[in-house]
């Protein structure tokens, strides 16, 4: 018979005590190279009022990983806003997501 894996993370959001709140984003993996930590690169779109168009932008956060979420470089995850974990982190990793592409963004202006 397989064995389960337990999760024993106690910053795991799903089987821990930690607490989520304010922001879901889904970014791509860019590194997932430190212990416990990804960095996920969000696209966004940003409305440039003097020209009249709008312009592409990202921002890379750090995010913890759980143990009982397996996350490489180049996934699809989501990710929401927790408490400070440290100093570069204050998200953590929810969810991988299945697929090529992140859901569509909404104009800045909306």
């Amino acid at each position: 018979m397989a064995e389960a894996k337990t999760c024993t993370d106690p910053r795991c959001p799903a089987h821990g005590s930690l607490k989520r709140r304010g922001a879901v984003l889904e970014g791509r993996v860019v590194s997932a190279k430190a212990r416990k930590t990804a960095v996920v690169e969000i696209p966004f779109v940003r409305r440039v009022r003097k020209y009249e168009r709008l312009e592409k932008r990202r921002s890379k956060i750090h995010a913890h990983i759980p143990e009982c979420i397996a996350v490489r470089e180049g996934d699809l995850v989501r990710i929401e806003e927790c408490r400070r974990l440290s100093r570069t982190k204050a998200f953590v990793v929810v969810k991988k997501i299945e697929g090529t592409k992140l859901r569509a963004l909404p104009p800045a202006w909306q």
